[in-house]
């Protein structure tokens, strides 16, 4: 059993999980944890350490090691340091994304980053937002919410959000690179992406993140928390 109450959101890239894990975490008070951050941050570790993609057992080593801390910005957003450096902007890329979605798959690595997730589950509560929070990681979560969108909406709002960093990259490359990482996520053998038994199934095609985040507060209400 987690310590403390948690609200698991899971999904693929792009679905918004992570604007609205934050935002309703700040809207009860709870801590938050954005576990693809993780991956990213093993796949950034390995990518300089020299690893190829494939060495998984050179990423399982590395994630296991890794000096992580996260905090918060000026704006409040999250900000990440690994080993003391900031890298809240290099793991945003997209060819970190891609590499996080390879080294996800490593069973070895998921195992050294499961006890990590889960110490992040203390009081009052944890927002935990990835792609399998409620099917493994929190299995006992108080809520389990799985948040989807359309492949060309997300596409399109992972555009507008790059284009806002000064990075521009063609729609049609960016459609393709996210049908490709959803095909990895929801295909591998080890913690696929799927809504976990007892998941609500939220799409959001269309919908603004107020929306989706007041959903999620109601029914975390309906099962008596945040009342």
């Amino acid at each position: 059993m987690t310590r403390a109450p948690v609200i698991a959101i899971d999904g693929p890239s792009g679905s918004g999980k992570g604007t609205v894990g934050r935002r309703v975490a700040a809207a009860l008070g709870w801590h938050v944890l954005d576990s693809g951050a993780l991956y990213r941050l093993a796949g950034l570790a390995g990518a300089r350490a020299g690893l190829a993609p494939g060495d998984e057992a050179g990423h399982a080593r590395i994630a296991g090691a890794m000096d992580i801390r996260f905090g918060a910005g000026r704006d409040g957003e999250q900000t990440v340091l690994l080993g003391g450096e900031d890298v809240t902007a290099a793991i945003r890329s997209e060819t970190a994304g891609n590499r996080a979605s390879q080294v996800a798959g490593f069973p070895t690595v998921r195992a050294a980053l499961a006890g990590r997730q889960r110490q992040f589950a203390r009081p009052p509560g944890l927002v935990a937002d990835g792609r399998d929070m409620g099917s493994v990681i929190f299995p006992d979560a108080v809520l389990k919410v799985f948040l989807t969108a359309s492949a060309v909406e997300r596409a399109q709002r992972r555009l507008k959000q790059l284009r806002g960093q000064g990075i521009e990259v063609d729609l049609a490359v960016l459609t393709r690179e996210i049908a490709e990482r959803d095909h990895r996520d929801t295909t591998r053998s080890v913690a696929p992406l799927i809504a976990a038994p007892g998941a609500v199934v939220l799409d959001s095609t269309g919908l603004k993140p107020e929306a989706v985040v007041e959903r999620i507060l109601e029914l975390a209400r309906q099962r008596g928390v945040g009342a």
